[in-house]
């Protein structure tokens, strides 16, 4: 039986590693404000599109973003609580 003390640290330091990197912060907190495809990634934060997918990678293994199709392109967005509170709490 869990309790309130109960935290899995290891999990959390995971998607803190993760979103700890300046160019996949920027990442989650862009797709936040505008779902968006690899593309206006690159544009918004003028790098390199395997950089950008590289950084996706990362984020999309350890749970933190989730793709969907939208026509011919893919589409992200932040799918892990955790995250979106972080994001928030750092935006407020």
């Amino acid at each position: 039986m869990k309790t309130k003390c109960d935290v899995d640290y290891e999990n959390y330091a995971e998607l803190l590693k993760a979103i700890g990197h300046p160019v996949r912060l920027q990442i989650v907190a862009g797709i936040l404000c505008d779902e968006c495809n690899v593309n206006g990634i690159v544009e918004k934060l003028n790098i390199p599109q395997s950089t950008v997918s590289q950084h996706l990678g990362v984020l999309r293994s350890r749970g933190i973003i989730t793709a969907h199709k939208e026509g011919v392109s893919t589409c992200y967005k932040v799918s892990n609580d955790f995250v979106l509170h972080i994001i928030r709490l750092m935006k407020s």
